[in-house]
């Protein structure tokens, strides 16, 4: 009898959406003959519901095509089941393979994600501020923001964490690298084939991972380097077209910020009639994939992409869940030397 009137009251409900072309939690609830209350507790699985029940609301959200929207769902779970990323570049694979991991650890547990590209021509901060609307947490990928915008980030609700970035006096769970130690060992390197001028092609100068990477150029003095910096912006393009001012400082070796910035360096090298290593070294930095298909091989520094995107993750997990979270220590990489360094040419 139950069955019966809830097969009649679903097709005429049915009959009723279709009219519509809208099917509502309120249109299952009449059909199933229960509140919207319970239809909201099934569809967000929740085991309070006596099974008979929750046999009738699934057998009127099937009878309907019902699916539930899942914004107005998160709302009144509390939680949207959105994650925010914000990265400087979306072209640049590091920051793709970062955000894949983080991306696959958030669909296990229920999350989309939402990302957006700070290309440098809106503020990041304000970006950052209209994101957190919309998300349960959000994730800064090598962030240029400023302090001060930083420490107003960790003022808000919303949890963030600061990803390849690491500030004093800022009160945000941060995952980083180990940049200066393998720059360091990458110029130690160089030293080694009797490098002893090499110009610095670097990334923003508004990006921690450049100033850390710097650094280390700066110390390997130790090792009786002289460098010279050109600033860049980390991409193929600008890259390629500063080649030529790094040449006036006759160079043995190009040290890029990363790989793109190596690819770019390369490819001008060779237009300009110059052999790598034979004439003039290079070198890279984040092992994407493009860094061992290019000819030569680029010697460059293994970045853990997925590692980042792992612990990244677990911070995030730990504040959504209000538990109290402790940044990790710097996360080791590892010099990998290939073809594209070779003795410094007399």
């Amino acid at each position: 009898m139950v069955e019966t009137r809830l097969a009649d009251t679903a097709a005429s409900a049915g009959s009723e959406s279709r009219e519509n072309r809208k099917v509502t939690i309120s249109t299952v609830a009449k059909a199933a003959g229960v509140s919207i209350a319970t239809v909201s507790r099934v569809m967000s699985g929740s085991t309070a519901v006596k099974p008979e029940l929750a046999r009738r609301v699934q057998a009127a959200a099937d009878e309907l095509s019902y699916r539930p929207n899942s914004a107005a769902r998160g709302l009144a779970l509390g939680s949207l089941r959105n994650m925010g990323v914000i990265v400087p570049d979306l072209a640049n694979a590091y920051f793709f393979d970062v955000v894949k991991q983080m991306h696959h650890a958030a669909a296990s547990d229920g999350y989309r994600m939402l990302i957006a590209d700070y290309s440098g021509e809106t503020d990041e901060l304000t970006t950052a501020l209209d994101l957190l609307g919309h998300v349960d947490g959000l994730v800064l990928l090598s962030s240029r923001i400023p302090v001060d915008g930083l420490r107003e980030l960790a003022r808000q609700r919303t949890p963030v964490v600061l990803v390849n970035r690491l500030e004093m006096g800022v009160d945000l769970p941060m995952v980083a690298v180990d940049n200066f130690t393998a720059m360091l060992q990458l110029c130690g390197h160089l030293a080694q084939l009797g490098h002893r001028r090499v110009v610095y092609l670097g990334g923003s100068p508004l990006a921690w991972q450049n100033r850390e990477r710097l650094r280390a150029v700066e110390a390997s003095k130790a090792f009786g380097i002289e460098s010279t910096v050109v600033e860049s912006d980390g991409t193929i393009e600008t890259s390629y077209g500063l080649v030529d001012t790094a040449l006036t400082h006759e160079p043995t070796a190009l040290i890029c910020f990363n790989d793109l910035s190596a690819v770019g360096a390369i490819s001008r090298l060779r237009d300009l009639g110059l052999s790598v290593p034979r004439d003039i070294s290079v070198t890279g930095f984040d092992d994407i994939v493009l860094s061992r298909h290019i000819d030569p091989r680029l010697t460059t520094v293994v970045s853990p992409k997925a590692e980042v995107g792992r612990l990244a993750w677990e911070l995030m997990q730990g504040l959504v869940a209000r538990r109290p979270v402790e940044s990790p220590p710097l996360v080791p990489t590892e010099l990998v030397v290939r073809e594209s360094t070779g003795p410094a040419a007399r």
